[in-house]
């Protein structure tokens, strides 16, 4: 059986780092854009999953609501309004 090179490229990276979870085949079931700076903030929360997705990029990206994808995170902690919560730091997000 022969993998896909996306697949490969993120079996790489979980390997190389401990901490990193991949998922395949999940839906968005929202996609929030919003600019800091000269980067911008993208949240996507996933079907069956109570955690906000978070990264950046330097430009606007179409809207994945609804969409399908394969997602490589890992978690992680940040203050808002002096309460800790969990959020997962995305390292890949591609399409299905």
């Amino acid at each position: 059986m022969t993998t896909s090179p996306n697949k490969s490229i993120a079996a790489k990276l979980t390997q190389r780092h401990s901490k990193l979870t991949h998922t395949e085949n999940i839906k968005v079931i929202s996609h929030v854009q919003r600019e800091s700076g000269d980067w911008q903030l993208n949240t996507l929360m996933l079907e069956g999953v109570n955690v906000p997705f978070k990264y950046k990029r330097k430009k606007n990206y179409k809207n994945l609501k609804g969409s399908r994808v394969n997602i490589t995170y890992y978690p992680d902690n940040e203050i808002v309004a002096a309460f800790e919560i969990e959020i997962m730091k995305v390292v890949r997000v591609k399409i299905t």
